[in-house]
C-alpha cells in the first residue's frame, strides 16, 4: 500500500488501467488502430511531385487547414490525404440541418433511434463531399504542377482512392469508438496532430536562432494550454429542483431532488474557429488562381494585422451562431417541463427558455471571447518572441487538449468503475 501510495498519481493510473485485462486490451486495440492510421499515410498516390507539394503548401492556407484534418497525410498526398475532414463537414452540415427540416426535427426526439438514423444519413452524406473534396484537391494540385493526370480513368481512380480513404479513416474512428477509448474520430485527428510535433520541434531546435525567443515562445504555448483546459472544463451551473407523486398502497407520497444542468462556456468547441478560418482564406484561395496586383495583396495579407482582427471579429460571430443553433436543438424548457422538473424562482414554459436563453448568451460572450483570443495567439506569439520557424496552431490546440481531456475521463470513468483511483482529482 506504501508503494502504490509512492508513485505518481498519473503513473499509478497508468499502471491500473494496464493491469486490467478488459482496459488493458481496449487501450492496446486503440494504439493498433493509431499504428494502421499512421501507415496508410505514408502510402502515397502516382504521379505526385513531392517538392512542388512543399512549394505549394507554403503558398496556399487552405491546404495547411486540411493538412490538420488529415495528419499530415495531405502533404505526401496519401490515399488518406482528405483525412476525416468530410466527415467532419457531414456532421456540421447535419448539425445544422436538423432544427430547419422538420423530418430531422423529429427524428432527433426520437432517441437512440432516431440518432441512429441521422448518424447514417451522415455517413451518406459524407461520399459525395469526399468525392466532392477530392475533385477540388486534384484540381488545384494540378494546376500547380504537383500531380500530372491525364485521361478520365486516371482523374476517377485517384478521385474514388482518396473517397474510400476517408470512409476507411471513419471506420477506423468507429472501431476506436466501439472497442477501444475514446471517440474514434476524434482520436484520429489528434494522432495525426501529435504526429507532426517531433517534427517541427526539430526544426526549432536545428535553426538554433533566437533560442530566449523560442522559450519565450514554449511559455506562450503552455499558458495558451492551461488557458483552453480552463475554459473547456467552465460551466454555469443552473439549479433545478424536481418533484413526482409515487403511489405505495393507497397513499401517494411526494419525493424531490434537487440537481442542475451544466451549460458550458464554450458549448462551440473548435467549429467557429473552422468557420471563420475557412471564410478569411477563400478571397486568398480564390485570388490564387490569378495573377496580378490582387493576388500577390491576399497572399501577403495573412502577416498583417487587419487579417487577425477580421479572423478574431468572425470568430466571436460564429461562436454566438453556432451555439445558439446547438442550444435550440437541445431545448431544455420542454425536457425540464416533461419531467417534473423546474428552476426555482422561474415559472415553467416560456419563462424557463427565455430564462435559460439569457443565461447562454451571457456565457457565450466568455466563450467566444475565448475562442477569439486563442485563433489570435499566433499572431501575438510570433509578434512578441519574433520566432518564425515554428507554427503555433490554435486549431490544433483545441483538438488535442479537447480530446486529451475527453479521453482522460473515459479512462477515470473506466478506473472508478473498478474503485481504482483515476488521472483527475
Amino acid at each position: 500500500m506504501q508503494q502504490r501510495q509512492a508513485r505518481p498519481r498519473l503513473l499509478q493510473a497508468m499502471v491500473d488501467a494496464f493491469s486490467l485485462p478488459d482496459l488493458r486490451r481496449r487501450l492496446l486495440f486503440t494504439l493498433g488502430i493509431l499504428l494502421i492510421f499512421r501507415f496508410v499515410a505514408h502510402i502515397p498516390l502516382p504521379g505526385v511531385d513531392l517538392d512542388a507539394l512543399k512549394e505549394l503548401f507554403e503558398r496556399n492556407q487552405l491546404l495547411g487547414m486540411l493538412d490538420l484534418f488529415s495528419g499530415g497525410a495531405m502533404r505526401n498526398f496519401s490515399i488518406v490525404a482528405m483525412g476525416v475532414y468530410p466527415y467532419i463537414t457531414a456532421s456540421i452540415i447535419m448539425q445544422l440541418l436538423v432544427p430547419v427540416i422538420p423530418r430531422l426535427r423529429a427524428l432527433s426526439m426520437e432517441g437512440e433511434a432516431g440518432r441512429n438514423k441521422i448518424n447514417l444519413y451522415t455517413h451518406w452524406l459524407t461520399i459525395p463531399l469526399a468525392a466532392l473534396q477530392g475533385y477540388g484537391q486534384l484540381v488545384l494540385l494540378s494546376r500547380g504542377g504537383v500531380v500530372v493526370v491525364e485521361g478520365v480513368l486516371p482523374t476517377a481512380a485517384i478521385i474514388l482512392s482518396l473517397t474510400a480513404g476517408t470512409i476507411f479513416l471513419v471506420w477506423l474512428g468507429e472501431l476506436i469508438t466501439e472497442r477501444g477509448i475514446g471517440n474514434g474520430v476524434s482520436i484520429i485527428i489528434f494522432a495525426g496532430i501529435v504526429a507532426g510535433y517531433p517534427q517541427m520541434v526539430g526544426q526549432a531546435l536545428t535553426a538554433r536562432e533566437n533560442m530566449g525567443g523560442l522559450i519565450a515562445f514554449l511559455l506562450l504555448g503552455l499558458a495558451t494550454v492551461l488557458f483552453i483546459v480552463i475554459f473547456t472544463e467552465a460551466h454555469r451551473r443552473i439549479p433545478v429542483h424536481y418533484s413526482r407523486s409515487i403511489f405505495r398502497g393507497r397513499r401517494m407520497y411526494r419525493q424531490s431532488g434537487s440537481t442542475y444542468i451544466p451549460l458550458r462556456v464554450n458549448s462551440a468547441g473548435m467549429i467557429p474557429l473552422i468557420f471563420a478560418m475557412a471564410l478569411v482564406i477563400l478571397p486568398g484561395t480564390v485570388a490564387s488562381y490569378f495573377t496580378g496586383g490582387v493576388a500577390g495583396f491576399f497572399q501577403n495579407w495573412t502577416v498583417h494585422w487587419s487579417y487577425w482582427l477580421v479572423y478574431f471579429t468572425l470568430v466571436i460571430a460564429f461562436a454566438f451562431f453556432y451555439t445558439m443553433v446547438i442550444f435550440e436543438q437541445m431545448n431544455l424548457a420542454d425536457t425540464l417541463q416533461k419531467q417534473g422538473g423546474f428552476i426555482p424562482g422561474v415559472r415553467p414554459g416560456h419563462t424557463t427558455a427565455t430564462y435559460l436563453s439569457q443565461v447562454m448568451t451571457r456565457i457565450t460572450w466568455g466563450g467566444a471571447l475565448f475562442l477569439a483570443i486563442v485563433a489570435v495567439m499566433p499572431f501575438i506569439a510570433q509578434h512578441l518572441t519574433g520566432v518564425q520557424v515554428v507554427a503555433l496552431s490554435s486549431t490544433a490546440l483545441l483538438i488535442v487538449v479537447g480530446v486529451a481531456l475527453d479521453t482522460m475521463k473515459q479512462l477515470e470513468a473506466q478506473l472508478l468503475m473498478r474503485r481504482y483511483e483515476g488521472f483527475l482529482r
